[in-house]
C-alpha cells in the first residue's frame, strides 16, 4: 500500500502497510486472559491532555507511534514519521489546539484537534464543503475539527461499535473537553479505508438523514465532510 499522503487540513490515521521489519516501538501486550477487551480496555489505558510543551517534549514517542501503527520498511517507516511530524506541528500551532493520550505503562494512541470559528488556514476549505446551517455553528466556535487519530491496528478492527473503543474514547473526551456542538473533519474521497473506519466509529457524512438538522452542500471534488455528534 502507498504511504498515506495528507494535508494539514485533512485527517490523519496511519495507512496500516504491511510490515517488514520496521523499527519497534513499545506497544503493550494485552494479557489473553482479556480477550473481550484486547482492542482497548477502559481501565487500563488512561486517557489524559498533554499542555503544548508536552506535545513538543513527547514528539519523538508521538512520531514513534505513528510510523509503527502504519507498519512498512524501515525507509517506509521513516517516511511516514517524517510527514506526520509536519503535519502535527502545524496544527498544533493553531489557536485551541488539543492532544490527548492514552497510556498504560506506555503510550498506546491519541487524537487531537482544534475549535473553528469558520476562519484561518481551514476555513476556506471547510466553507467550501459544508452548508450554510453547519457554517452558521461555526460563529460560535461549536464546531471542533479532530485532526489526527493515531491508534493500534486492532482498534481499527475490533470492538468498533463499543463505548470505550479507545478510538471513540479518544475523539469523544475531545469534543466533551471543547464543549463542542459537532465534530467535524475532513476526509479524502479516494481513501476508502479511511472513510470506512471513521464511519465504524460513528462518523457520518454531513448530508446523512441521521443529521437532518446538518444540510450539506458538496462540490464534486476529492473531499468529504465528516461530523460527529457529541456522546458517540
Amino acid at each position: 500500500m502507498p504511504a498515506h499522503v495528507f494535508l494539514p487540513m485533512t485527517l490523519t490515521l496511519p495507512a496500516l502497510r504491511p510490515a517488514r521489519g520496521r523499527p519497534r516501538t513499545r506497544l503493550p501486550d494485552p494479557d489473553s486472559a482479556k480477550a473481550e477487551h484486547r482492542s482497548s480496555p477502559e481501565v487500563a489505558e488512561r486517557v489524559r491532555p498533554l499542555s503544548r510543551g508536552q506535545v513538543a517534549d513527547r514528539l519523538k514517542e508521538l512520531g514513534d507511534l505513528y510510523a509503527e501503527t502504519s507498519g512498512g520498511d524501515a525507509w517506509a517507516w521513516n517516511q511516514a514519521r517524517a510527514t506526520f511530524l509536519l503535519h502535527l506541528a502545524a496544527d498544533s500551532r493553531r489557536p485551541g489546539f488539543s492532544l490527548l493520550i492514552a497510556e498504560t505503562t506506555a503510550l498506546t494512541g491519541y487524537a487531537y484537534g482544534f475549535p473553528t470559528a469558520g476562519t484561518g488556514p481551514w476555513g476556506p476549505r471547510f466553507r467550501g464543503h459544508a452548508g450554510e446551517s453547519l457554517l452558521r455553528r461555526t460563529v460560535t466556535g461549536g464546531l471542533f475539527v479532530v485532526s489526527g487519530i493515531v491508534v493500534p491496528p486492532r482498534v481499527r478492527r475490533e470492538y468498533k461499535d463499543q463505548v470505550w473503543n479507545l478510538a471513540r474514547r479518544l475523539q469523544r473526551r475531545l469534543l466533551a473537553d471543547h464543549g463542542a456542538a459537532l465534530g467535524v473533519t475532513l476526509v479524502d474521497a479516494r481513501d476508502a479505508r479511511t472513510v470506512e473506519t471513521m464511519r465504524s466509529w460513528g462518523w457520518r457524512d454531513a448530508g446523512d438523514g441521521a443529521l437532518p438538522a446538518v444540510p450539506l452542500a458538496v462540490p464534486p471534488g476529492p473531499f468529504r465532510l465528516l461530523v460527529l455528534v457529541p456522546g458517540t
